[in-house]
């Protein structure tokens, strides 16, 4: 146990200093020398065109360039990426209208499409998953279906969301299904095959019911490769929302980088994308303990 602890410390003392090494580097390449330095008030044309055609005050975006809420040319300092961090994380949910809405309110929009489409996903990929596992003539007749839609981006169905839903929301619900089944189908079907032949026979020596045999031997057996499979369908499904409010718009984290994008705040996309990974490494963190969890040692 102490060689895991002193193992685990050095890893953590390494990764703080190359955290460390990223600032720095960050802060010399933003250094701005005073003679070259572009004054705060200064939008380009395009910019304060742009901005009046997405109904903004360019003298507004000038002023809030200092505090790196957007309008400043170059890549955001330091300083003004804690400026904007302190920004968001002061006041997370505030909503002051559709293009307007604080960045944990987006991140709960984004979590609850993701989560709604993830577990339908679950409940279609799963017992169907035990149901081509279990029987081998099945498998044979679906597997075709499954190559073909399988490779399919996930992207690549929005349209066709949107014109027979009609509903934004909706359709990225649908986008996480559908990137989310073909990960945890295929997971729980090979772990359902692969189950242990002498335990199958046992569990028919001793006249267990079908029922019985799923839960109580099939399940237990196949919980670390199903559990895989959700691990790597929640990671996709993560990363398609984003995308996918991007294209769509109205609400969520996706949109909250696009949205802030076009009101020329680069510290708060930047934020906001690391706020992406935070969650998303959060999220793969789960999987993995409930992983280990079910996982056992021979």
């Amino acid at each position: 146990m102490k060689p895991d602890r002193a193992e685990t410390l050095k890893a953590s003392m390494l990764s703080l200093l190359i955290l460390g090494l990223i600032l720095l580097i960050w802060h010399l390449a933003t250094l701005r020398p005073a003679a070259v330095s572009v004054p705060a008030t200064a939008l380009t044309a395009e910019q304060i065109e742009y901005a009046k055609l997405m109904g903004k005050d360019p003298a507004s975006l000038s002023a809030n360039a200092a505090t790196g809420t957007g309008g400043k040319s170059g890549f955001p300092t330091l300083s003004q990426m804690g400026a904007a961090v302190v920004r968001n994380l002061s006041s997370p949910f505030y909503d002051n209208g559709p293009n307007d809405k604080g960045l944990g309110l987006q991140l709960m929009y984004s979590l609850g499409r993701v989560g709604l489409g993830y577990f339908l996903a679950a409940a279609v990929a799963i017992p169907l998953g035990f149901v081509i596992g279990m029987n081998r003539l099945i498998y044979r007749a679906l597997d075709p279906f499954i190559q073909v839609l399988k490779p399919i981006s996930p992207l690549a169905w929005m349209p066709l969301a949107l014109y027979t839903i009609k509903d934004s929301a909706i359709s990225g619900i649908f986008v996480i299904f559908v990137c989310s089944v073909w990960p945890m189908l295929i997971n729980t079907a090979f772990g359902v095959a692969s189950v242990r032949k002498e335990w199958l026979n046992v569990a028919r020596t001793l006249e267990v019911s079908p029922f019985r045999k799923a839960f109580e031997v099939i399940l237990p057996a196949a919980a670390p490769t199903i559990l895989t499979g959700m691990r790597i369908s929640m990671g996709i499904a993560w990363l398609v929302i984003v995308a996918a409010e991007m294209l769509v718009g109205g609400t969520g984290i996706g949109y909250f980088v696009w949205n802030e994008w076009n009101n020329l705040s680069l510290p708060n996309v930047i934020f906001a994308v690391l706020v992406i990974g935070v969650v998303g490494m959060l999220l793969d963190l789960v999987f993995a303990r409930l992983q280990k969890a079910v996982t056992y040692a021979d």
